[in-house]
């Protein structure tokens, strides 16, 4: 890992050509994004922005000759680097990981209130994207049942996965990034990460305002608030490991289980962040 972020930071056509590369490959907001974080924190806003440029005319002249059109490529750039960009840049202003993970999930609900404003009909929005995953699945010999996959389901899952695959990158970046032999800022520990209880908190007012006048977009402002949570759960499995209170082998059980039973794990953890948010695990652990 020392060896890669090294690597990177040797040369500036090193992080020209990881950014380009790593741009055409599936869910470019992880690996990429990671990188841009960890040129912002470890060379600089200008430095970093300089590079992606270049990155972006690499890629974008790769798209071009294989068949792509312009606005898609600068789409692609936009969604990919300007969120890590902005997490890196709340990082370093506020100085606390744990803070700006708060913000990127209050973030998150005003773009999920956003969608539901400027949407007036988010079946028609998610339509097409609904035959092009069940024409997918059926090239696949799978069946999509319809009921499973409506416009609320992928408005909450869209908003959920880009949340994860964003603060994902950011926190990848920011351990590549302490990686650094040089003398690297601290912004504190993923292990110590604590959404708080304002937040937890919101989750229930809304839960109950959901349900005392039968809102949908409260529900799923509710539901959005809880099923992040998970990263806090994810937080304390990496601080037990650390405490010496779970073996290895149970934190690399969860992450590989995590993509083949998605909505079980998140749950679960969920749960287990929105619980510790309340009554704070780790801090009766220590004490004991």
């Amino acid at each position: 890992m020392q060896a890669l972020t090294l690597w990177l930071l040797a040369r500036p056509h090193n992080a020209v050509l990881a950014l380009a590369v790593t741009l055409l490959l599936p869910a470019p907001q992880l690996m990429s994004g990671a990188i841009m974080v960890l040129l912002v924190l470890a060379q600089g806003l200008r430095k970093a922005v300089i590079e992606a440029c270049i990155a972006a005319a690499v890629a974008a002249a790769v798209l071009l000759i294989l068949g792509g059109s312009l606005a898609s490529i600068l789409s692609l750039t936009a969604g990919t680097w300007v969120p890590a960009l902005l997490l890196a840049l709340a990082l370093v202003r506020m100085r606390s990981l744990t803070l700006t993970l708060q913000v990127s999930v209050i973030a998150a609900v005003v773009a999920l209130m956003l969608f539901q404003l400027v949407v007036p009909d988010p079946a028609a929005f998610w339509q097409p994207y609904l035959g092009t995953m069940t024409q997918l699945l059926r090239e696949n010999g799978m069946q999509l049942d319809a009921e499973l996959l409506t416009a609320d389901i992928m408005t909450i899952s869209a908003v959920f996965v880009f949340w994860a695959l964003y603060t994902t990158a950011l926190l990848f970046g920011y351990s590549l990034y302490k990686r650094l032999p040089l003398e690297t800022e601290e912004f504190g520990r993923f292990q110590d990460l604590n959404f708080g209880r304002i937040i937890a908190f919101a989750m229930a007012v809304f839960s109950i305002l959901a349900f005392a006048v039968g809102s949908s977009w409260l529900q799923h402002i509710a539901f959005i608030l809880f099923v992040m949570f998970m990263m806090q759960g994810l937080a304390i499995l990496h601080w037990l490991r650390g405490a010496g209170k779970l073996p290895l082998i149970v934190v690399v059980s969860v992450y590989i289980m995590l993509p083949f039973l998605q909505v079980l794990l998140v749950m679960v953890l969920a749960i287990i962040g929105y619980i510790d948010a309340w009554f704070g695990f780790r801090r009766r652990l220590k004490k004991v």
